[in-house]
């Protein structure tokens, strides 16, 4: 393989690993979350799906400049993007 076409192949497999993450990140949240009056949602993750959605927030952590401060404002930071991106995987 041509070298750009190496790179465009790693871009096409990191996105892909993106994605997968971005969905894992949706389920464990659907799957812990509860809705409260007002509109308002809680999610309590329990083990090991918390270690699972911690990972997953730290990775993403170093993909958003927003992400500043201490491990779980940076947590925090990038949970919405994350949202936003597993929101895309469900389709239009």
């Amino acid at each position: 393989m041509i070298p750009d076409a190496v790179t465009a192949e790693r871009f096409m497999r990191a996105a892909m690993l993106g994605v997968a993450m971005a969905v894992e990140a949706q389920r464990i949240l659907r799957v812990h979350m509860s809705e409260h009056p007002g509109g308002e949602a809680a999610v309590d993750i329990p083990f090991p799906d918390s270690t699972v959605m911690a990972a997953v927030l730290d990775a993403a952590a170093t993909c958003f400049p927003e992400a500043a401060g201490s491990p779980e404002s940076a947590r925090q930071a990038v949970l919405r993007p994350l949202l936003e991106l597993a929101a895309l995987a469900d389709g239009p």
